[in-house]
């Protein structure tokens, strides 16, 4: 009887199933999986200097400046929604200390303007078209203040610019970021800001709203305006070997595979030359976006796109022009996955192969809750494609299931040659959200993605090639990519070796 027991239960147990890996610390909390979800927003940067054609207003432009005679917040939504931009963030409050809702705390504000007879309120307006429009809502609120009197002292201004947070985050409805930065002038006023208090007030008015900084705590600043994160791009941080407005500028951009804190970077960069609106400057080219998007989004971090509205009010008709481009190109570009044509097998499989639930087949299901799994404590990871027929592209996609933490640290790509050798055409570091590898145009029936080194058992849940034609993919950044020589070379070694062979024994 003892024996039939043992029996019933070693069938029993070995039908159940094999549970999902174990996470890999830190982990991104709900708000900050949303924001990377968000993958691209939209900052907006209007207010007196728009007006005044300056960058760092003095605080002493007289409010009446501010006269946007059409303005129209419902159109820098739609241009946001209808060019993949799910987030808004606006400049509720410069350094000019100029505010773009009525606070009660100042008279510099719209309130002292003949805009709407000082009844106006652009965050309020803002706020609500966003909303209606299903657009994420971020408010940027400067620390550096060049017009409040009581700035310089410690206390005073710390409770003035909580009273402000205050309002900003309890009258506008749901805020899902919070901007602020270390920005200060030259022999400014000494100023302690309270940034462990404010954190604290801005999490406990909107909890799902995520905190960027220079330091986090929930996002990170890259470390450069120009709008690209490094090559190796981790989430983790250490914001504790961090500070706002002193922080590494490498360290920002590389993250810490060592860090104990989930902290991802925001890249952020101007459609042009300045962050406010001015009438002689020129937007970027959607090649130029585009090449943005590769070194962003591309490298695990969100694009923060600064598209200022001009002195009217609205969104430039040039800058539209631009952003639709850059909204053609990837769409030309990413709107078929090459993939979805290739049968798909992975070295292993986490539970065997009947179990659907890590099968490689779902790495071509869009987004980061299915995903393929290897057997645990296997030393070699592959994902194998084999094509039908040749396919040919310049673009491969990989994303981590970043729920269960960052782990791949080094992989690279290969193609089957027609001599049935493997050839590794590119090569990367880390992966994340989303990574986006370049490379010279290939031609291939079969592919392999290899994962070199991992922090535990590497996961992947998308996997895309695509083939970008407008993209010069023989001057890619040669980090990534693995030189066609390569391979000539090693075949022309071998050549030579047998060459050399032959010649010894002749004589």
């Amino acid at each position: 009887m003892f024996l039939i027991s043992i029996f019933q239960f070693t069938i029993f147990s070995s039908a159940l199933p094999v549970p999902p890996p174990i996470p890999v610390l830190p982990l991104p909390t709900s708000p900050q999986l949303s924001w990377q979800l968000s993958e691209m927003a939209l900052f907006l940067h209007f207010g007196p200097n728009t007006f005044t054609n300056t960058e760092w207003g003095s605080g002493h432009a007289d409010p009446s400046v501010f006269a946007p005679m059409d303005l129209n917040v419902t159109q820098w939504v739609n241009v946001a929604k209808e060019n993949g931009f799910s987030r808004v963030i606006l400049t509720a409050k410069h350094h000019d200390g100029f505010c773009l809702w009525p606070s009660d705390y100042t008279d510099y504000s719209v309130k002292s303007t003949s805009w709407k007879n000082g009844s106006g309120d652009v965050v309020g307006e803002l706020a609500e078209a966003a909303a209606k429009a299903g657009i994420q809502l971020g408010l940027y609120l400067s620390p550096w203040d060049r017009h409040e009197r009581v700035y310089g002292k410690t206390i005073e201004y710390n409770e003035y610019y909580m009273g402000q947070m205050t309002e900003l985050l309890t009258r506008y409805g749901i805020v899902k970021e919070v901007w602020l930065d270390g920005a200060k002038g030259e022999n400014e006023k000494d100023m302690e800001y309270y940034f462990d208090d404010w954190f604290s007030l801005i999490h406990q008015l909107q909890p799902g709203a995520v905190i960027f900084s220079d330091a986090g705590p929930d996002t990170r600043w890259v470390g450069d305006e120009a709008g690209y994160a490094s090559n190796t791009c981790w989430s983790l941080f250490n914001c504790s070997d961090a500070t706002i407005g002193g922080t590494d500028t490498k360290y920002s951009q590389q993250g810490d595979p060592f860090g104990h804190d989930w902290v991802p970077a925001e890249c952020d960069v101007s459609i042009r030359p300045g962050w406010f609106w001015h009438k002689d400057e020129v937007p970027k080219s959607g090649l130029d976006l585009l090449d943005l998007f590769y070194k962003s989004v591309g490298r695990n971090c969100l694009l923060l796109l600064n598209v200022p509205p001009n002195s009217s009010g609205l969104i430039s008709d040039k800058d539209i022009e631009v952003l639709r481009e850059f909204t053609e190109l990837r769409s030309i570009i990413f709107s078929h996955n090459l993939a979805e044509k290739a049968i798909l097998s992975g070295s292993s499989t986490r539970g065997g192969l009947n179990d659907s639930r890590f099968d490689a087949k779902n790495v071509l299901e869009e987004g980061i809750y299915s995903y393929w799994a290897p057997r645990k404590d296997q030393s070699s990871w592959v994902m194998y494609l084999d094509f039908p027929d040749l396919v040919t592209f310049n673009v491969l996609l990989v994303q981590e299931p970043i729920q269960m933490g960052q782990r791949i640290i080094r992989f690279h790509l290969d193609i089957l040659t027609e001599n049935g050798e493997w050839q590794k055409v590119a090569k990367g570091t880390t992966v994340g959200y989303r990574r986006l590898l370049l490379f010279p145009e290939v031609e291939t029936h079969g592919l392999r993605l290899v994962i070199d080194k991992s922090r535990a058992d590497p996961l992947i849940s998308y996997l895309g090639v695509f083939r970008d034609p407008f993209t010069n993919t023989n001057i890619v950044d040669s980090t990534n990519v693995v030189p066609k020589q390569d391979f000539r070379y090693r075949l022309l070694s071998k050549i030579q070796t047998k060459l050399f062979g032959w010649l010894q024994s002749s004589f």
